[in-house]
């Protein structure tokens, strides 16, 4: 198991070292400079050439990845074009809200995906199995910003219940701050409910033909005990891998409800640099967004490992 540990966090090592890497490259490679971007079209080329000097961008991109590397490592992702301020500060701001609006989505899609799921498993070709299978199809198919807008349209515009966008920020109150995460929530959490959804019905209902299901029920439990007590935890592993690469999605995706809702999250960030060519910001948040993805996947193995005893073969 050690082994096995020491492997899995080599090569969680060497994935990192790796996106970092095609991060830096990828952005260096876009066309505009830096220098011309902080300094106008208007510059002087010895004063161009100063600042090119003075930020590193003379130098071979190896050199320049090692360096920002090293900086990254220690917190320093430099300081943005577009806003004069470090980027480390600007991310701990705008991670204030996406991280909550992340975990609030993941906890309404594990309670309604799950649920539906489990119900849906519970009587194949019922009335229940009928109705998940037609939300999982819609979910699925309906992007989360039309979600959003519809929300929108329905939630605050025609009734006035809801905030319509923007985040007062976590110094007006939890349950303000929480209000106005709701609604970008629900529009992120019910296509991931719908996924999850569909998974968890396979899942279970593979478990179902189990033998130690029929024993179990043959011993007198009643088939939402059995599979609610022996199906559940058999399914399981397949159903974190999902919730894994959800948790992931709703950190590193959520940059169009994000603007759908005016919330200052890293998706907004994201989007902004990108319109502003800040290239600096850019490349720390993608490789933050990446890292996420890498660290939430390489948790959820370890769960596995811990779950299903099976998975710790060294193939």
């Amino acid at each position: 198991m050690a082994a096995l540990l020491f492997r899995r966090s080599c090569s969680l090592l060497a994935l990192l070292v790796g996106v970092s890497l095609l991060v830096f490259v990828v952005f260096d490679l876009l066309p505009g400079d830096p220098a011309s971007v902080m300094l106008g079209t208007s510059a002087r080329p010895d004063t161009l050439a100063a600042l090119r000097a003075e930020l590193g961008l003379d130098q071979p991109v190896i050199l320049r990845w090692l360096g920002w590397l090293g900086a990254a490592l220690t917190g320093d992702f430099g300081r943005s074009l577009t806003y004069g301020m470090p980027v480390s500060g600007l991310i701990g701001q705008r991670i204030a809200v996406t991280l909550p609006l992340a975990v609030l989505s993941l906890g309404l899609a594990l309670a309604l995906g799950l649920s539906a799921g489990f119900l849906a498993a519970r009587r194949p070709g019922g009335w229940a199995d009928r109705s998940a299978t037609v939300f999982a199809q819609v979910g699925m198919a309906v992007p989360n910003f039309w979600i959003g807008l519809l929300l929108i349209l329905v939630f605050s515009t025609t009734f006035g219940w809801m905030p319509g966008g923007g985040f007062p920020g976590w110094t007006s109150g939890v349950g303000v701050a929480l209000k106005s995460l709701l609604l970008p929530a629900v529009a992120l959490a019910l296509p991931q409910a719908a996924v999850l959804c569909r998974v968890t019905r396979g899942a279970l209902l593979e478990t179902a033909s189990e033998d130690f299901l029929r024993t179990a029920r043959a011993k007198g439990l009643s088939d939402t005990a059995a599979l609610l007590r022996h199906g559940a935890p058999n399914a399981l592993p397949p159903i974190l891998t999902i919730i894994g690469f959800q948790f992931a999605f709703l950190v590193a995706g959520a940059v169009l409800v994000e603007n759908v809702f005016a919330l200052p999250g890293l998706g907004q960030l994201a989007y902004q640099a990108l319109v502003q060519r800040d290239l600096v910001t850019m490349q720390a948040v993608a490789l933050l967004l990446a890292a996420s993805v890498l660290l939430v996947n390489a948790f959820v193995d370890l769960l596995q490992l811990w779950i299903d005893p099976r998975t710790r073969s060294p193939a």
